[in-house]
């Protein structure tokens, strides 16, 4: 089991995961949300093609993450893969890749990732609205300072 940098091969996995993982996110909000494949989704896709990717890989793709400059853009487990410590592997490599202050964005109602990206040291520092496939849904800005 490792972490390895994105190749070509692994872009179906990858829309594969956001396809499996992406409502997760948006489960604790009061209403429900329709997926947006992550190919349809011209500001996601644009953010994550810029990024470095990673993907934790034991024989089968079961996560990715994906990091630009200081931010990280991604973290996706696969829902059959939660609960193993994965998720954690990945954050940390991707904390591994940032010298510095590292942020993030995460929905604000997400209680369980944001209790994960406070164990390891980052606190909200905003909260704002944004969008997902036209319905506005309330998120904060986390910020790691190393």
């Amino acid at each position: 089991m490792s972490v390895r940098e994105f190749c070509e091969k692994d872009y179906p996995t990858v829309l594969e995961i956001y396809s499996k993982s992406k409502l997760d996110e948006l489960s604790f909000e009061k209403k429900a949300f329709t997926l947006l494949p992550l190919e349809n989704d011209e500001k996601r896709m644009s953010a994550l093609k810029e990024s470095k990717i990673y993907v934790f890989d034991d024989g089968k793709l079961l996560e990715y993450g994906a990091i630009f400059e200081s931010e990280i853009r991604a973290l996706f487990v696969s829902p059959s893969a939660r609960g193993k410590g994965i998720g954690r592997q990945i954050l940390e490599h991707l904390l591994s890749q940032i010298s510095g202050k590292a942020n993030l964005f995460v929905v604000k109602s997400n209680k369980p990732a944001k209790a994960l990206y406070k164990e390891y040291g980052f606190e909200v520092s905003d909260e704002f609205i944004t969008e997902y496939n036209g319905e506005s849904v309330c998120a904060n800005k986390m910020v790691r300072i190393n």
